[in-house]
């Protein structure tokens, strides 16, 4: 599949004094889920710019499947807090977006965008436009246009962040659902550290700026895994406790 990714000693700077990453290495296996967690401002959305390649690091490498990341890659899907959907697009429509820039068939789109909103819950739907759904309604669009490219590699910046608590966890569950099934390398960058746990099986902590690996933790919680119901495990119950006591600190100092 090629979705491993390699970060290697990655520092970045904004103009002369704004440094946001410093000397950061991570290695994600093929088909691992991994999740970044640190405070406001210590570099994770830079960081999974720069692995989609929309940022070049100041210093050091990121490769994907063995090849220097150098600009934004067919095969690397990118989904962030804000739906992005084009208002003027049906849900159809905006799946098939990514579909349609590739060349794909009229036909051959629309018979994939309408099976991946019914995976996503949203059977019967295809013909609503934006403003016609609810927020967690646009988001599963946002995913199933995403999932429409067929990633080898998915990063996530925030997506379920502006969801109520419910659907949150809803969304999760899809998400968690679809990717154990296809097993696409995806890196998560999220505040949430209940969601970093319930979803992931590694988690990065980062220190505040300029953001360093403070500790690399495996989530030795069982799949198939109910992102609801392993909230009530003890050990998930301990490496949230582990997490935030390695976040704690550099918490309070940013705010």
């Amino acid at each position: 599949m090629g979705g491993e990714v390699a970060i290697s000693a990655v520092s970045h700077w904004f103009g002369d004094s704004v440094r946001a990453v410093d000397d950061v290495s991570l290695t994600i296996p093929e088909g691992q889920f991994l999740a970044i967690v640190g405070p406001s401002g210590c570099g994770k959305t830079t960081l999974l710019n720069m692995v989609a390649g929309v940022v070049r690091p100041t210093r050091g490498s990121v490769a994907v499947g063995g090849a220097e990341v150098d600009g934004p890659r067919r095969s690397t899907g990118f989904m962030t807090a804000r739906d992005g959907l084009l208002p003027w697009r049906t849900a159809r429509e905006n799946v098939a977006f990514g579909l349609e820039l590739r060349g794909v068939g009229r036909g051959e789109r629309r018979e994939r965008a309408d099976a991946l909103l019914a995976t996503v819950g949203l059977a019967g739907f295809e013909e609503a436009h934006p403003a016609q759904l609810s927020q967690g309604m646009r988001q599963r669009v946002a995913m199933a246009r995403t999932l429409a490219i067929d990633p080898t590699l998915f990063l996530l910046d925030e997506p379920f962040a502006a969801l109520d608590a419910q659907t949150k966890v809803v969304l999760q569950e899809e998400f968690i659902g679809l990717w154990e099934a296809s097993r696409m390398t995806v890196l998560l960058v999220t505040h949430d550290i209940a969601e970093a746990v319930s979803m992931a099986d590694r988690v990065v902590v980062m220190s505040r700026r300029p953001g360093r690996v403070k500790c690399d933790v495996a989530v030795d919680l069982p799949r198939p895994r109910d992102a609801e119901q392993v909230r009530f495990d003890p050990r998930f119950v301990e490496l949230t406790q582990r997490i935030w006591s390695e976040l704690r600190d550099d918490v309070h100092a940013t705010v």
